[in-house]
């Protein structure tokens, strides 16, 4: 009878095993190979090597990228030299990246690790610069002030809150208020992996303001990418293991109301929109399998989305870009300015295409 009991639970155990590992592959995608969908005219931006994972673009055309992250489990080909921000002004004829530099005595240049960033223009029409940093593997909000003249950065405080304990992206909506996302819950590296590997779906979207900090949005899959609407009435969530985009009405109050979700066949990441027409454009991982377990000889593809009219009954998706990871490894966001795509990757190149 104790043996029929202990072959009851093996078997119990390894049927649970092998029905978390189907599913952690599926939420992976691991099987998705795509066929690739060039563009007519795309260069590799000179000077970014060690990854843009996220970039925004002001509408003078002035584009600030993330370059450099170290990320737990994910591949750094520079894995001991600081993270940087760069800028590119789009409204040069072959525009090339420079590193801006950051000034205040405080801040601490060795440890930099940006992630997800975001800008806001405040009524004096300073620009300020929200950036997600991990310095020695903890999450904090960098705040900077641009610089334009001097081309420099200058550091102005640093936030940290126990409600922001594993931040991967962040809009900014003031000078030092902000929805950002954890993408996990715990906080130890070994329950981390539990945790995404189990697919607990326990990470959650913080609104921070100096007088007020409250989880607004939970139970997401890995929270990654997020974003607001340019009327400012909307946000958008990417929910990168569920493959998903959830769309939230933003109150006055700072709270949200889930709306509507959109499933796709791919890992979406960050989410940049279009101040003009509001289209998203996604950086995805068709395979993400292939960006957790690098392998140089079948490296992590690129693909971007497009999402018109996400309020509609009927979006439109379309695929503007898909490649096979020989050219650009592990794509994390796209943004447009005047007919021009620029692409960043989590630990790679940089692609400006034509659209």
């Amino acid at each position: 009878m104790a043996k029929l009991i202990v072959l009851t639970l093996l078997g119990l155990g390894l049927a649970l095993f092998r029905n978390h590992q189907f599913s952690y592959q599926t939420r992976l995608n691991a099987f998705r190979e795509v066929e690739p969908m060039e563009l007519p005219k795309c260069n590799l931006v000179k000077g970014i090597e060690t990854g843009s994972e996220d970039l925004e673009i002001l509408p003078n055309g002035l584009a600030f990228i993330s370059s450099g992250l170290k990320y737990p489990g994910i591949k750094s080909f520079d894995p001991n030299t600081p993270g940087k921000i760069l800028l590119m002004d789009l409204n040069e004829e072959d525009p090339t990246v420079l590193e801006l530099e950051i000034t205040g005595s405080k801040f601490d240049l060795s440890s930099f690790n940006p992630h997800g960033i975001s800008t806001f223009i405040d009524e004096d029409n300073a620009m300020h610069l929200l950036v997600v940093n991990h310095p020695d593997a903890k999450s904090t909000v960098e705040l900077f002030k641009f610089q334009e003249e001097e081309k420099s950065l200058l550091h102005l405080k640093t936030i940290r809150h126990n409600l922001l304990p594993n931040l991967n992206d962040i809009v900014a909506v003031g000078p030092e208020h902000f929805y950002a996302t954890n993408d996990h819950y715990f906080v130890d590296p070994y329950l981390q992996s539990w945790e995404t590997y189990l697919g607990l779906a326990w990470s959650y979207v913080v609104y921070y303001s100096p007088s007020e900090v409250r989880v607004v949005a939970d139970r997401f899959d890995f929270a990654n990418g997020i974003n607001v609407s340019p009327d400012g009435k909307y946000v958008y969530i990417s929910e990168l293991l569920a493959h998903k985009i959830h769309v939230y009405e933003k109150h006055a109050n700072w709270t949200l109301t889930p709306l509507k979700s959109l499933d796709f066949n791919t890992l979406v990441d960050n989410i940049s929109v279009d101040p003009e027409t509001g289209d998203l454009w996604v950086g995805c991982h068709p395979n993400g399998m292939k960006i957790f377990f690098y392998n140089s000889e079948n490296p992590p593809a690129s693909e971007v989305l497009q999402i018109q009219n996400i309020l509609t009954e009927e979006p439109k998706v379309t695929q503007v870009y898909v490649e096979n990871g020989t050219v650009l490894q592990g794509s994390t966001v796209a943004s447009v300015y005047k007919g021009k795509l620029l692409v960043g990757t989590v630990f790679h190149k940089a692609l400006y295409c034509e659209l």
